[in-house]
């Protein structure tokens, strides 16, 4: 299964995302920027899901999805913030976005869905 990329610059939020989702079996590596993130990416490491913070340092989570998209249009990504009006600097760009603070069961059951959409699981 392809690993999750957390982007935060929190390491604390970052941490406890990856430890949540490990917990329900996620492969999840961590980037502490969107440049980091965007290393990563041209490493060629394979990511299915992408769960990144709408503020950080050097470049913001639009402009982050805004590089994502142009290398996959299909990635999954979740944007975690807690500003409800950041949601609008997403208009078009396909992605989910929710509120901060985030429930743990939430956070797998919306990574879950993302990663392994219904049309794709088997009985």
């Amino acid at each position: 299964m392809p690993a999750i990329l957390i982007v935060d610059d929190n390491p604390i939020q970052a941490v406890t995302r990856r430890l949540i989702l490990e917990k329900a079996h996620f492969p999840v590596v961590i980037a502490e920027s969107g440049l980091a993130a965007l290393a990563k990416f041209d490493a060629g490491e394979p990511f299915g899901m992408v769960i990144t913070d709408h503020c950080m340092p050097e470049m913001s989570g639009p402009e982050l999805v805004k590089r994502l998209r142009e290398q996959s249009a299909t990635l999954p990504i979740m944007v975690l913030s807690g500003l409800p009006e950041a949601e609008l600097e997403y208009d078009g760009m396909d992605v989910t976005f929710r509120l901060k603070p985030i429930q743990p069961q939430e956070l797998i059951e919306l990574s879950r869905t993302l990663l392994f959409p219904p049309y794709c699981q088997t009985a």
